[in-house]
């Protein structure tokens, strides 16, 4: 292990970080997205500093797959669009950079200062490694691991809250759960995925602030619960929710329902399924989470006096009130109403399409590329141009040649 040095504006060298090498840590290349790695080298190979950060980090540690991988960069979000014809510069309060890639998106962030008031609201303003790794909301988020050499950089003793199994507030918790709520969401998630424990004064903290949640809007509320039963551990998250007090501002109705019985059966059968599927590369459809959500609580009368229609509308409006506010695609909780009714010998002569369905499909996605691995993170020199001669006129014509690799298409 190394040391990283800085100065402190005295002319004394104070350490910043704890620098693991490769024979230290389990994270190794090939566990990582070859895009990302692309990305990076690319970034890298313009001057600028890049890293692998966050969840993916976390996930590596603990023997697990990463579902995304996130950058974070020295050069401003302007820079990194320059190097990326398939980027996208996103976000007002703090503008980030998607690389679209087919199937999935790349999330670059330049680091973040901490010289601003955490309480002024102004989170626009870039800085270096060391401030951004103050910015993360937790210890367990905040590693930095350099594809390169191999070096994984620990600017908060995050690798000792890994040994002791702890989850711990980077951010003062005077300000982080007033500032983003949904971090409250996130660490309780954190302790059910990881099974770590939360620091007593973060329990503290987000059973004083639970309230605050009702301050979220309700879309952001909406993904946070469709991450939840994808999880593979939505029935200890969201056990973790009832029991601070969070669920009650969440899902006011179905957290009446919660400590039924079929509810909990119902959740822990979908996180089986969840986890059997993930074992095999694959994912569990999401009307089929949402079906596992509300089937134990529909209450379906007079079945044989009803026409089909008639009970899909009534099942239907229930499902609204139960996970109301949320607001999931009207066409997923159709397809989750379906599937109880087929539980029944239930089938709907000619299910009538929602507005999603509807609309117009939107045209494929143009902008990123199907992978970028094939360049083998190499700078592949653009093939020189072919030139023929019109027929019948002295003049000649340039022909590009059909680039070969993605990176030559890439680099045009």
């Amino acid at each position: 292990m190394f040391i990283r040095y800085k100065n402190d504006g005295k002319g004394r060298s104070v350490p910043v970080a704890k620098i693991y090498t490769q024979k230290e840590h389990p994270i190794t290349n090939s566990q990582i997205d070859k895009d990302a790695l692309w990305a990076i080298r690319k970034i890298q190979q313009a001057g600028g500093e890049a890293y692998i950060v966050g969840g993916a980090i976390r996930d590596m540690l603990l023997g697990r797959r990463p579902k995304d991988f996130d950058i974070a960069t020295s050069l401003s979000p302007r820079q990194v669009q320059r190097l990326f014809w398939n980027a996208r510069i996103i976000g007002r309060r703090f503008r980030i950079v998607h690389l679209f890639f087919s199937g999935k998106i790349i999330e670059v962030t330049t680091f973040r200062s901490d010289e601003e008031n955490f309480e002024d609201g102004r989170n626009n303003l870039y800085g270096t490694i060391e401030q951004d790794a103050r910015r993360r909301d937790f210890s367990i988020n905040s590693l930095y691991y350099n594809p390169s050499n191999g070096q994984l950089l620990d600017f908060n003793d995050a690798m000792a809250d890994f040994r002791h199994r702890t989850i711990r507030s980077l951010i003062p918790l005077s300000y982080t759960f007033s500032e983003d709520p949904v971090r409250m969401i996130r660490a309780l998630k954190y302790q059910a995925t990881t099974g770590f424990d939360l620091k007593r004064d973060v329990r503290k903290a987000i059973k004083k602030n639970a309230e605050n949640i009702e301050t979220c809007s309700t879309s952001r509320l909406t993904e946070e619960l469709a991450k939840i039963l994808a999880s593979g551990c939505s029935y200890d998250i969201l056990m973790n929710l009832r029991r601070y007090g969070l669920l009650q501002f969440i899902l006011p109705c179905w957290s009446m329902y919660a400590s039924i019985d079929a509810v909990r059966e119902s959740l822990k059968a979908l996180d089986a399924k969840v986890m059997a599927v993930k074992g095999e590369g694959g994912a569990v459809s999401k009307e089929e989470q949402i079906y596992a959500f509300i089937k134990p609580l529909l209450v379906i009368d007079n079945a044989q006096d009803a026409s089909a229609d008639e009970l899909f509308h009534e099942a239907f409006r229930q499902a609204k009130v139960l996970i109301s506010p949320m607001t999931p695609p009207n066409y997923e909780l159709e397809k989750a109403v379906d599937m109880v009714l087929q539980d029944l010998g239930l089938r709907r002569s000619k299910p009538k399409r929602s507005a999603e369905a509807r609309a117009p499909k939107k045209k494929p996605n143009t902008l990123g590329r199907k992978s970028a691995a094939n360049e083998e993170l190499s700078v592949v020199p653009a093939k020189k141009r072919r030139k023929r001669r019109k027929k019948g006129k002295g003049e000649r014509i340039a022909v590009p040649e059909e680039p070969k690799t993605l990176a030559e298409e890439h680099d045009l």
